[in-house]
């Protein structure tokens, strides 16, 4: 078989415990996002406008959505003969197997795949970022500085970069220092979770931290930090196109906002970057004769009866008459009854909002958003507090 340049590995099987009810059911990745996609689509889209064509989604926690949403990868052409996606779960070897550590150990554990398409070089991705990135562009600048590592960086505010890996690097890119996570970071320079290592390289840091009993088995805490004080050749690639870790439900929200407007900060319609997903065939979105919609996204199969302001709203999704959307995202399949008011809300697959009740507060803003789970039921005439979680009762 014909040797790849380079293979990329995602990592999709976080829990996403800051996502709170809208992962307890599903993985991360398989949250929707932007009227009819998911997160995962993001990465795999840029996989697609980058020529790689082998793909390992590494799931742990709560794949079954997730996998059976991937498929065979047919809307991200990685439908291959020779390479394409595969989902790899934890490895069960004759020795016994075991959950993913870390994310270093998730790669680890998957190292027969890396010997099964012998490349280059390995692309290391996050699925929980929202994104478009030509990862060709970071290869090439890889394979040219002979880089053993090269980490994509974005600046970040001041203020938010302790939620960050921080590097500082060099004029010619070489990075020269790096924390995870710093309580004083002296750099506003972020890691994206997005790495290129030489698949020599990775395979035997990868082998010497499992060895190591004191390890987490984490790129950040452990193989970062242990390749730089070696003396490794690690660059740094700066991007300065539009980026989000959606890792809590403000930052998903705030995500979805960004899409609206006459001029969104994040572009979803630009057809020479298009982002695929899987989307069931539904009939067009209806806005009755007493529906009314401004500044929002709608997918198919939507039915609009009521009022929709500056919401995202996914497919199969039905807003019966009187009722009033605001500043909120609407996930696929869910039932926004008569005279129901939604402000500041995210609203889960599946959910049943009966007629009549409230949900959140108009005077409060994004600090204090509604979150209903998937599946979940309010039921007529009642009101849910802005800042409060509604689960399914089992």
């Amino acid at each position: 078989m014909k040797k790849k340049r380079c293979i990329a590995m995602l990592l999709a099987g976080g829990q996403g415990t800051r996502l709170y009810a809208l992962t307890s059911l599903i993985a991360k990745p398989a949250v929707s996002f932007g009227s009819k996609y998911r997160i995962i689509d993001f990465p795999l889209s840029n996989c697609a406008h980058s020529n790689i064509d082998t793909v390992g989604v590494l799931t742990q926690y709560q794949p079954l959505i997730l996998n059976e949403y991937i498929g065979a990868g047919e809307p991200w052409d990685l439908d291959r003969t020779y390479g394409g996606v595969h989902t790899l779960p934890p490895y069960q070897a004759k020795e016994g197997g075991e959950w993913y550590k870390g994310t270093a150990n998730a790669i680890y554990q998957n190292l027969h795949f890396l010997d099964e398409y012998d490349s280059e070089y390995v692309l290391i991705l996050s699925g929980d970022h929202i994104y478009k990135m030509d990862y060709a562009l970071m290869i090439a600048e890889h394979e040219r500085n002979d880089a053993d590592c090269t980490i994509a960086v974005i600046n970040v505010p001041k203020e938010e970069a302790s939620r960050f890996g921080i590097m500082d690097f060099d004029s010619v890119m070489r990075i020269t220092k790096f924390e995870e996570k710093p309580k004083n970071p002296k750099s506003t320079f972020a890691s994206m979770g997005v790495y290129v290592f030489k698949k020599d390289v990775l395979v035997t840091e990868l082998k010497e931290d499992a060895a190591d009993k004191k390890s987490s088995n984490d790129f950040g805490k452990n193989i970062i930090p242990k390749m730089l004080k070696d003396g490794r050749r690690m660059f740094a690639y700066a991007f300065s196109g539009y980026w989000k870790d959606v890792g809590t439900v403000n930052s998903l929200w705030e995500a979805n906002m960004d899409l609206l407007g006459d001029n969104p900060p994040f572009n979803l319609s630009d057809p020479n970057f298009k982002i695929y997903s899987r989307n069931r065939p539904l009939p067009p979105s209806y806005i009755g004769s007493g529906g009314k919609v401004n500044n929002s996204l709608l997918t198919a199969g939507c039915e609009i009866y009521g009022t929709v302001q500056n919401s995202i709203i996914s497919e199969d999704v039905k807003v019966g008459a009187g009722a009033v959307i605001r500043n909120s995202v609407v996930m696929r399949g869910s039932r926004i009854s008569e005279n129901v008011t939604v402000d500041y809300g995210v609203i889960d697959e599946n959910v049943s909002i009966e007629a009549g009740a409230r949900i959140g507060d108009a005077q409060t803003g994004p600090d204090k958003l509604v979150l209903i789970g998937r599946g979940a039921r309010v039921r007529s005439g009642s009101e849910v507090l802005a800042g409060e979680i509604v689960e399914a009762t089992k």
